[in-house]
């Protein structure tokens, strides 16, 4: 039976915060809640298509961030306790005389149990092994990205590459190969991007539908973009939008769980949605039964709607790319893994097939060139939420320290020489210039998403940037023994003598 036509969807792990950074409602709770509500039961359904041999089944981002911690041995060990204090909870709300609060208990303590037997069985040696075997199954292609998730248009071209450079190096430290495609933070795109992924050699990212549109060309097939063979492939709005709309989508069905009301006795979410304008205290109770039966019809709607797509497509061998952040399966909604190995389920009885990225390529989906214009997949597709008036302040210190620490990196690698040894002082200040330059913290501000804290941190790495090069230009020795002690354990091949390579 001859496919209609190819689906890939691609999903980014990303989460900004690194360990020894907040508690709820921000930092490690986020990580833990994310952990065991969408990456162990997204990780254990893919081994379960791995195990049957299915292959080509999704496109995998995870940032170099999330990658760190889900392989760090103090947050392995976190969430082990995390998850086990989860369990001790839900039996606290277990023996509630409230029913709803009782069968919540019961509801959760179950899933606490599966989560730390599959955690304590799979995942004790972090998730690259978890991902590799994935990748060298066939099952998921993996993507990397640039190091601390910074919005790359708004980077010096230095800096920019740098980032770039070591995302790709710890990719192929925490996986053993070097993969092809990169998801560019934000879906972020300046023309010229293209020559730096060249350079780089990417061969392949995805940009967001209006993008490509804007350049006179559907999303049915990736491009390569301008004078370059690096293949952009567009996201389809038309379709990932009946997911994840800015107004409406799958996720705020009012028999799923709803996200937002939250028991903070025992910490869990006993309600469903109900309407989107139900207050939290008049929110009905959550009815498994009925948000399973929700998820089959959405899968089938979903499916419908892929279809259609592609068969008006006017194209022979159309593609469809969806993309979406890998936590709205199972952290944002709840459901989520349930109707994404729904759709799979159903995809192949409506002639359509699943692709990665890198196979639509080796199967020829890729028509002539994109003179692509600048855009992202934030608000007005362009750069507003990074660069707009509210976080103008942000961008203003981040260009400052980006020219600062430049020059004074450049400064002290030539007095050291061709051969001089590594700094670790400077490669401190290369890693907080990062950290100081994370797309988060502007779209936490721009969005009022913990503005205050999204503020504080990025105020914490630009103020420890400074201390650091100030100590570097008063020549105190303490600075770089300072540095040394404190080098990150997440990102020990951050090395700042790569500058020295890109300038030539």
């Amino acid at each position: 039976m001859t496919p209609v036509g190819s689906l890939a969807i691609v999903l980014h792990t990303h989460l900004p915060w690194l360990p020894g950074h907040g508690r709820w409602p921000v930092g490690e709770e986020w990580l833990y809640q994310a952990w065991s509500g969408s990456y162990l039961r997204l990780i254990d359904l893919l081994q379960a298509l791995a195990g049957r041999g299915q292959r080509d089944v999704l496109t995998l981002s995870v940032s170099p961030t999330i990658a760190a911690m889900l392989d760090d041995p103090q947050c392995l060990t976190a969430a082990h306790t995390w998850l086990a204090d989860w369990q001790l909870r839900a039996i606290g709300m277990g023996a509630e005389r409230d029913p709803v609060r009782r069968a919540t208990g019961h509801r959760e303590y179950q899933q606490a149990t599966r989560a730390l037997a599959t955690f304590e069985s799979r995942w004790q040696r972090g998730a690259s092994s978890l991902l590799r075997g994935l990748a060298d199954a066939g099952t998921v292609e993996l993507l990397a990205g640039p190091l601390m998730h910074p919005f790359q248009p708004l980077l010096r071209p230095a800096t920019r590459r740098a980032a770039l450079a070591w995302g790709l190096q710890d990719a192929t430290l925490r996986r053993g190969d070097r993969p092809g495609g990169i998801w560019a933070p934000e879906c972020g795109y300046a023309p010229g991007l293209e020559q730096d992924y060249a350079r780089a050699g990417v061969t392949h990212l995805m940009v967001d539908g209006p993008t490509m549109l804007a350049a006179g060309h559907d999303t049915f097939t990736g491009r390569t973009i301008g004078s370059t063979s690096v293949v952009a492939f567009a996201r389809d709005l038309e379709v990932t939008y009946r997911v994840w709309s800015p107004r409406r989508g799958y996720p705020g069905g009012r028999w799923y769980r709803d996200f937002h009301t939250f028991d903070h006795q025992w910490g869990m979410r006993p309600a469903r949605v109900t309407s989107r304008t139900t207050p939290p205290e008049h929110k009905a109770p959550y009815d498994p039964q009925r948000a399973q039966a929700a998820v089959r019809a959405d899968a089938a709607d979903f499916v419908g709607v892929v279809r259609d797509r592609l068969i008006g497509s006017g194209h022979s061998r159309p593609l469809v790319v969806v993309g979406y952040d890998t936590e709205l399966f199972g952290h944002w909604w709840h459901e989520g893994p349930d109707w994404l190995a729904a759709v799979l389920r159903l995809l192949p009885g409506a002639q359509i097939r699943t692709t990665t990225l890198a196979t639509a390529i080796q199967d020829g989906q890729v028509a002539g060139p994109a003179l692509l214009p600048a855009g992202s997949w934030g608000s007005g597709k362009d750069w507003r939420v990074w660069d707009g008036a509210q976080v103008a302040d942000l961008v203003g210190v981040n260009e400052e320290l980006q020219a600062r620490a430049l020059d004074l990196v450049r400064r002290e690698l030539s007095r050291a020489g061709a051969m001089g040894q590594r700094q670790p002082a400077l490669d401190e200040v290369m890693r907080q210039l990062l950290l100081t330059l994370s797309s988060d913290w502007a779209f936490m501000v721009t969005k009022d998403s913990a503005a205050d804290y999204a503020r504080r941190r990025a105020g914490e790495h630009a103020r420890r940037t400074r201390e650091l090069m100030d100590g570097i230009d008063a020549g105190i020795d303490q600075a770089r023994t300072a540095s040394a002690s404190g080098t990150d354990r997440c990102f020990p091949h951050l090395d700042a003598r790569l500058l020295t390579g890109l300038d030539h």
